[in-house]
């Protein structure tokens, strides 16, 4: 042994002496370490190669390690969903949010901070510091076509701000929501570059797409799926906290003074509504008055509190909302308690961010981090329609929930069985003092979002307010200003983009300094204005509970509006000022042509329509899918859609005795189907929107071994969401028939996708709890559509198309 390590040795020693010789070594005296931080990532110094032959005789060049400047801070931003301007308590809402409050009264509050009006576009700006257009995000990604601006697909030359934090020296980190990947991207197939985890983010933990059951979800660690919890008490606005607050923990124990860029951006209070019973209840009767009383309560209390001059009058409700008065006892009843359960999950929400601060203090760098929280991405959803839903899945079906229905399940709402949204009403009163609420960019109901900056280090007033115009692309840059980092102009290789907004770090310490940030741009489904020095112009092209534009994008009426002097946009002008409002519709025009916004798109069924708007489709030109045990969470962006046709599922399986377990099974509770055996009986159950299940079961049980098992749909046809007859078939017999009276056209879930040997996430059937894995083994299960009569396909085609819309208007 000691033979051959000699002779190993010799060799080594032999090796290095008729090696070439190297360039003379580096010193540290010798190497200039770069400083240029616009180059990502910063490259390495190059050394010569070293000629001295032994190490004891050398000096080793300083190693190369990047890191963020010197007092740069910890920053955390957070990001609530669908909170109007006039909901949270700390911009004169209802809503009791004591955290956000506590951060406001040692630090400052915007009340004139703007985001696009709808989801992707406002997040994809606020981590990219340019506009939503430029970043590929025109609306969702659900709803992108091919050209440039909408295409869902964020570029490369728009570098996430995660990723220069990431390349500067931070630890970056996110928790919750993620609607900036491309639907179709999100799968084991990729591509994976825009999933969080390749958008500069080391950490991530939470869900992809526009929502999620709270109770229930569909969440990643990284690219891995979680299995779901089966706690009965668990709910995901506590699980992403812990989460966060064990990630920070970690770090800031073992780099305690590197800083952490922590993104937290809660499915709250997105729909569903889901939340803890308690925290509903400690709103019972809080909104008994009604959305019209509510609208005035808020306004008193905005000026009293400062956030909404004195003076200011409400702007016009939307003719399409009721007057409370003018609703049946039922009606506010229901909509009472729906107004209750929304309003917990607000505070249920900030009571979890206030766990996540209180993390930070006790590290002891809270002082040193800055924290923007920002209360909506856009302002109040009106997507619940009218009445509010039960189960939003209806809603994507073209099924009508009546106020008796909902009622039935009044003491449910806000739970596990429940899939809620509340009535428009309280979006209109949540975008206090404004009009409009989500979607409606031409509308500061629409775009505008109260936002709170915390950083005891950095900003010494105390209690403030700020009311410099801003937008949610000017946080990056002024991240990057209070960082003391340079604006990167190239980043992995690729030139940037200009970063297009501009720093507010100036008005931490000046309250009336004038805003640099003096004309932007708004569009989300042809809705669309221009803000230019204090005037606002813009037009209604469709509200958010409409599915039609009202008239054609050249015919639109605009209006205008001197923000100076009417904050809540009361006083349309436009009449008045015809050529004020010609100028801004000019500049429109001019901005949407270098911003990438044109050609203006308010196309509905058409867009949703992968083939027509050239957007990817992994089951484009496909009739089957063959899938394998272990595959779960498969979208229906991903899955072969079997709605409204005639199908087989065929499942090749070894089994024991008595075996049990999902064989495949799409969606879930409120609404999809799952093939399974249950005692060795070989089961189809149809779940009809939760409200009605159809159950096709074999009466013997098999026996131990391999088996064929097959289920056929015979679509009856003649339009869309028609029933059929279901039949199982065991290695070619027929061992149960049944009939399922209708299916849904449309959609299964927005969230819960298909698993092969499982069924995870919530239960299509009650009969079995989840995850109720499989106890044989499954060779393959195999998808086949059968071919329709044109006019079923033409149907199919256009139930497909609505249920895009749906979906994609709603996120």
């Amino acid at each position: 042994m000691m033979r051959t390590s000699f002779a190993c040795a010799l060799s080594l020693s032999l090796w290095l002496t008729a090696a070439p010789v190297a360039a003379q070594q580096a010193t540290p005296a010798q190497v200039v370490l770069p400083t240029d931080r616009t180059i990502l990532p910063i490259p390495e110094p190059q050394y010569p190669h070293s000629t001295v032959f032994d190490a004891r005789n050398a000096t080793a060049p300083p190693r190369f390690e990047v890191k963020a400047p010197a007092g740069a801070p910890n920053v955390l931003i957070v990001l609530i969903d669908d909170m109007g301007f006039g909901q949270s308590s700390a911009f004169g809402g209802p809503i009791h949010m004591p955290t956000v409050e506590s951060l406001a009264s040692a630090g400052l509050r915007y009340n004139e901070f703007h985001t696009t009006a709808l989801c992707s576009p406002t997040r994809s700006a606020l981590l990219g510091g340019r506009n939503h257009h430029m970043n590929n995000f025109g609306s969702i990604a659900e709803t992108a076509t091919a050209f440039p601006g909408q295409t869902g697909q964020r570029p490369n030359s728009v570098a996430p701000l995660a990723e220069m934090l990431r390349l500067n020296g931070y630890s970056t980190a996110a928790f919750g929501k993620s609607h900036e990947t491309a639907a179709w991207e999100v799968s084991p197939s990729g591509p994976t570059d825009r999933w969080p985890t390749r958008s500069g983010f080391d950490k991530f933990y939470g869900f992809i797409g526009g929502e999620t059951n709270q109770w229930a979800p569909l969440i990643y660690d990284g690219m891995i799926q979680v299995e779901p919890s089966h706690d009965p008490n668990y709910n995901f606005m506590t699980d992403m906290t812990n989460q966060a607050i064990d990630w920070m923990g970690y770090q800031k124990s073992l780099t305690p003074d590197k800083p952490f860029f922590i993104y937290f951006a809660p499915g709250a209070t997105h729909a569903p509504h889901h939340v803890p019973k308690e925290w509903i209840d400690k709103y019972k009767g809080k909104f008994d008055q009604g959305w019209d009383a509510l609208r005035e309560e808020t306004l008193a209390r905005q000026i009293k509190l400062g956030v909404v001059p004195p003076g200011t009058k409400l702007a016009p409700k939307p003719e399409a909302i009721k007057d409370w008065a003018a609703l049946s006892s039922d009606e506010k009843k229901l909509f009472a308690r729906q107004m209750e359960v929304f309003a917990g999950f607000g505070e249920y929400a900030d009571m979890e961010i206030g766990r996540l601060i209180e993390a930070i203090k006790a590290t002891g760098q809270l002082d040193n981090t800055l924290i923007f929280y920002i209360v909506g991405d856009n302002g109040a959803s009106a997507e619940g329609g009218m009445d509010g839903l039960f189960n939003e899945m209806t809603y994507f079906n073209g099924v009508p929930e009546t106020v008796q229905d909902i009622l039935k399940h009044y003491d449910e709402l806000g739970g596990p069985t429940t899939y809620p949204h509340y009535a428009a009403g309280w979006a209109v009163a949540g975008d206090t003092p404004f009009t409009w609420t989500k979607q409606v960019a031409s509308s500061y109901g629409g775009t505008r979002n109260g936002m709170v900056v915390h950083w005891p280090k950095g900003i010494t007033a105390k209690g403030e307010l700020r009311s410099q115009w801003h937008h949610v692309i000017d946080i990056a840059p002024t991240i990057l200003e209070a960082a003391q980092l340079p604006e990167p102009k190239s980043v992995n290789g690729t030139l940037q983009t200009p970063i297009e907004g501009v720093s507010l770090a100036y008005t931490f310490a000046d309250a009336k300094a004038p805003s640099p940030h003096t004309t932007q741009y708004f569009e989300i489904f042809g809705n669309r204005a221009i803000y230019n020095d204090g005037w606002l112009a813009g037009t209604v092209h469709r509200a958010a509970w409409e599915f039609k534009v009202r008239r054609p994008l050249e015919e639109d009426i605009w209006e205008l509006y001197d923000t100076r002097a009417d904050f809540s946009l009361a006083n349309d002008l436009a009449a008045k000022n015809p050529g004020k409002l010609k100028e801004l519709q000019d500049l429109f025009l001019k901005e949407a042509v270098k911003y990438s916004v044109l050609p203006l798109d308010d196309r509905t069924l058409e867009r949703l329509n992968a083939a027509l708007v050239g957007r990817p489709d992994l089951m484009a030109g496909r009739t089957s899918l063959t899938v394998h045990q272990g595959m779960t969470g498969m979208s229906e962006n991903v899955f072969l859609n079997v709605k409204n046709q005639s199908h087989t599922i065929t499942a090749e399986v070894d089994i024991p005795d008595k075996a049990n377990g999902a064989i495949l099974a799409q969606a879930g509770r409120f609404g999809g189907w799952s093939l399974y055996l249950t005692d060795g009986k070989p089961t189809y159950t149809y779940n009809w929107l939760g409200l009605q299940r159809y159950t096709v079961a074999a009466e013997q049980a098999l026996p131990a071994g391999k088996a064929t098992i097959r289920f056929e749909f015979a679509y009856d046809g003649g339009g869309l969401g028609k029933g059929g007859v279901g039949t199982l078939l065991v290695n070619g017999k027929n061992v149960a028939t049944g009939r399922i009276e209708q299916t849904q056209c449309c959609a299964f879930s927005a969230d819960e996708g298909a698993d092969v040997g499982a069924d995870e996430g919530t239960p299509v059937t009650e009969a079995y709890k989840v995850p109720f894995k499989f106890t044989g083994k499954i060779a393959a299960v195999t998808v086949e559509l059968k071919a329709m009569k044109k006019a079923d396909n033409d149907d199919a085609e256009q139930a497909r198309k609505a249920a895009a819309l749906k979906k994609g208007l709603s996120d």
